[in-house]
Parts: C-alpha cells; structure tokens; sequence
C-alpha cells in the first residue's frame, strides 16, 4: 500500500480545535485526523453491513440465516 499527500488548508479556530482533540488523546493533528478518518470509513461500512444483513434477513426470513 502507497502513500499520498494530502494537504489542506483550515481556519486556526479548527485547527486550535483539532489540536486540542489531538492532545487529549497524546496525538499529533496529523495522527489524529487520519484516525478519524479511519473510525469514519468504518462506521459507515459497518452501518451498510448491518443495513444488508437486516435486508437479507427480511427477504429471506430470519430462520433460514440461522441454520
């Protein structure tokens, strides 16, 4: 897996903000927004998992995913 750069520019109230956030949990700005970015995706691909397996569950009955 590669790397990329990412660069951004943000208003110093969020970036204070962030820095903030960053140092309660002994993290660099960088470190933390990553991190976030992580939990983000994650989240949102779990939700759409547990979305599909109620779908399925509907579709199919919930008796038949038990076996």
């Amino acid at each position: 897996m590669g790397t990329h750069v990412l660069s951004l520019r943000i208003e110093t109230e969020l970036y204070e903000s962030l820095r903030r956030h960053a140092e309660r949990r002994g993290m660099n700005v960088q470190d933390y927004i990553v991190q976030t970015l992580i939990r983000e995706d994650f989240d949102e691909r779990f939700k759409v998992s547990v979305d599909e397996s109620e779908r399925l569950s509907a579709a199919f009955g919930s008796a038949t995913l038990r076996q």
